[in-house]
């Protein structure tokens, strides 16, 4: 085995839906998963001779454990296939933590994709590598995809998704606050669950192979009232980047990070410098 740099993707949720509350406790979605090139985490891969597992965050010293998502998909790629090879690996983040930009899962979907490309008359069949992702994280098979897709379930069922963002700008903007997933859908189910009272915009395209394409007017995010109330500085962000000339903007997951979609670049450039003289970390992408 060489050496390898493998680049994790972020994405965004262009629109997310809470439709219901399963029995385990967990909650069903609808929810339009986007890939995105920045930012992007680095994994730099190396092999260990000793035959054991390495990982190192320089700068995020609190990643190297045992629970981070990267060690878990490299155990459970080697109980699923018998292929578990000595790895040494150097993570670079460059996906904020708790943002909702599924770095963690990316992470584990990069090496995962590695993993099956080294593991020979081993390696697994697509089947077989998503459901060993969905075991990793409800975020993780979309990760093994290679454009949109709608998930329904927990996340975890996809269907390829048309989006129509050709020529937009997108404005990601990555505040320092971390809003906790679980409280995210405590709070969304103190508010809102008894309603039980959404008339899916989805649920028309999951059923079909080719779901129609999004547009900006289309995206929406079911987190953000309960997010906003108790973060009031990301609402402030949104209705920012709108008046800025955004589209359309909204939350990306649970939040924290937000996205404003720009149909004119040199208004989104504007927006960047904007929103970096708040003190703001922001990422420029150009959709082709």
């Amino acid at each position: 085995m060489e050496r390898a740099t493998l680049i994790a993707p972020a994405k965004i949720n262009l629109h997310l839906r809470i439709v219901g509350l399963r029995d385990d406790g967990y909650h069903e979605l609808e929810t339009l998963f986007h890939p995105v090139a920045e930012p992007c985490d680095l994994l730099e891969i190396e092999p260990a001779p000793d035959g054991g597992f390495e990982l190192q965050c320089p700068g995020n010293p609190e990643l190297e454990t045992d629970s981070n998502l990267i060690r878990k998909a490299w155990l459970a790629f080697g109980e699923a296939t018998g292929f578990r090879p000595g790895l040494r690996i150097t993570l670079t983040k460059r996906i904020p933590m708790g943002g909702g930009l599924g770095g963690g899962s990316s992470d584990a979907a990069a090496l995962l994709r590695f993993l099956n490309r080294e593991a020979g008359d081993k390696a697994l069949d697509e089947d077989a590598l998503n459901a060993l992702a969905a075991g990793l994280g409800a975020d993780v098979p979309f990760f093994l995809q290679d454009g949109p897709a709608w998930a329904t379930g927990i996340g975890e069922q996809l269907v390829p998704a048309e989006v129509d963002l050709s020529g937009a700008t997108l404005v990601i903007v990555c505040p320092d606050v971390h809003v906790n997933t679980a409280w995210a859908f405590r709070a969304w189910d103190k508010k809102y669950a008894a309603a039980n009272a959404h008339d899916s915009l989805t649920s028309a395209r999951r059923n079909t192979k080719n779901p129609s394409p999004v547009s900006a007017g289309d995206m929406a995010n079911d987190f953000e009232p309960v997010v906003f109330e108790e973060f009031p500085t990301l609402g402030e962000i949104k209705e920012k980047l709108l008046s800025l000339g955004a589209e359309k903007a909204a939350m990306s997951g649970s939040g924290a990070s937000l996205f404003g979609v720009f149909r004119d670049r040199g208004s989104a450039m504007s927006a960047v410098r904007a929103l970096e003289s708040m003190g703001l970390e922001i990422f420029q992408v150009d959709c082709p």
